[in-house]
């Protein structure tokens, strides 16, 4: 029972401590009315789940990922924040986007189209942003094979409450209005400057 205990204490604490930056991410999805919330949970949860997969080979395997390799990572969420930049300037994310988007939500086929979209944009930042999670989670598989399985269902209820406080502070009384107001221009700025953060640790690669 005090091994399961600590098992599940482990848990909360390693996915806390490498993923709280996810959560401002999350409300930033979130607030963005393109977005399906659906598109945000199901690519969070791949994200996490590629993250996690990732780390469990890379144990099986004894694999140390080289310092600076892993933050290259970051050029995925710069671009995509580029490109909403851009798409944002071209007037595609104005009032005039919002209006087609409602006018195209009763065709299936464009619906699905943009759900796959998101969430795999969703997915590709989460796993981008993981960079922490692998240094972290490796050793931690490596040194408890045995509990892999039980790591790996912490974490997914964990992001299952992950996706509710980001989901609860775009809703947030005080903070909802502004978070839902200026989500979808501040998305790409925080994509951006994540892509950023998430490069700066590959400058050991130059060094």
């Amino acid at each position: 029972m005090s091994s399961l205990l600590s098992t599940i204490g482990i848990g909360i604490v390693v996915f806390a401590s490498t993923n709280i930056d996810d959560i401002f991410v999350l409300a930033a999805f979130f607030a963005d009315s393109r977005v399906r919330r659906r598109s945000v949970v199901v690519g969070q949860f791949l994200g996490v789940g590629a993250l996690v997969l990732a780390s469990a080979l890379a144990a099986m395997l004894a694999l140390a990922i080289p310092e600076g390799w892993v933050a290259l990572l970051g050029l995925v969420p710069l671009f995509l924040g580029l490109r909403r930049l851009l798409m944002l300037r071209r007037g595609v994310g104005g009032k005039q986007g919002n209006v087609e988007a409602h006018l195209t939500q009763d065709k299936e086929h464009m619906a699905e189209h943009r759900f796959h979209s998101h969430l795999l944009t969703v997915a590709a930042v989460t796993a981008a942003n993981g960079g922490d999670n692998l240094g972290v989670y490796i050793p931690l598989f490596a040194t408890a094979p045995d509990s892999v399985g039980a790591y790996a269902l912490i974490f997914a209820a964990m992001t299952a409450i992950w996706c509710a406080l980001g989901y609860a502070l775009v809703n947030n009384r005080v903070l909802g209005g502004p978070i839902r107001r200026y989500g979808q221009v501040a998305l790409p700025f925080v994509l951006i400057a994540l892509g950023i953060c998430i490069l700066s640790d590959a400058l050991v690669l130059f060094r």
